[in-house]
C-alpha cells in the first residue's frame, strides 16, 4: 500500500484509534532494534590472547599460524617440570613450558573453534577438542573422545590485555 494511503487513512481514523495505531508501529520498531543490540560478530581472531588455566597455575597464549589455532604453555607452576607422561620417548626430556597443546583450530564462522586437538601433559594423551569463546572473552575447551558428549569442559580466564 503507498505512504500516501496511509496518510489518508490516517485523517479518516478517530484520535484513540490513531494513538492505538502509533503505540503498534513503535512498539515493533523497538522491536526489531533491540533485536540487534546484543548481536556481535565474532571473528576468527577474536581467540587470539593469553589465558589463566582453570587450575590458576599456569597460563596459555593462543596464536593464529596459516589460519589454524594453536595454544602453548606460557607459565607454569613448576618452570622445569618435564613432559615426562608424553607417549614418545623422544619428547620426555622436553619442558612443559613452551609445550604446544592446542593444535589445528578452525573458526565456525559463528562462537566455536572445532576440528582440533588437545594435548593434556598430565596424562600424556591427546582428545579432539573444540573451543568455545564466552561472551566476556573466556574460553570454554571441550577435550572429549569420539563425540563431543563424552567430554569435558574447562573454562580458561581471559588476561586483560593492558595496551587496550
Amino acid at each position: 500500500m503507498p505512504l500516501y494511503l496511509y496518510n489518508i487513512k490516517l485523517k479518516n481514523m478517530k484520535s484513540n484509534q490513531k494513538n492505538q495505531m502509533l503505540v503498534k508501529v513503535l512498539f515493533f520498531f523497538i522491536l526489531i532494534s533491540s533485536s540487534f543490540r546484543g548481536v556481535s560478530q565474532m571473528t576468527a581472531g577474536d581467540i587470539v590472547g593469553k589465558y589463566v588455566v582453570p587450575s590458576k597455575d599456569g597460563a596459555i597464549q593462543i596464536y593464529e599460524n596459516e589460519g589454524k589455532y594453536f595454544g602453548k604453555i606460557i607459565l607454569n607452576k613448576d618452570p622445569e617440570k618435564l613432559d615426562v607422561n608424553n607417549p614418545e620417548k623422544e619428547k620426555q626430556k622436553q619442558k612443559v613450558l613452551g609445550l604446544t597443546i592446542l593444535n589445528g583450530f578452525k573458526f565456525d564462522g559463528d562462537d566455536t573453534w572445532e576440528s582440533g586437538t588437545i594435548y593434556d601433559p598430565k596424562n600424556g594423551k591427546t582428545y579432539s577438542c573444540k573451543i568455545t569463546r564466552l561472551e566476556n572473552g573466556d574460553l570454554n575447551i571441550r577435550g572429549f573422545i569420539g563425540v563431543s558428549l563424552l567430554g569435558r569442559t574447562e573454562t580458561f580466564t581471559k588476561i586483560a590485555n593492558k595496551d587496550k
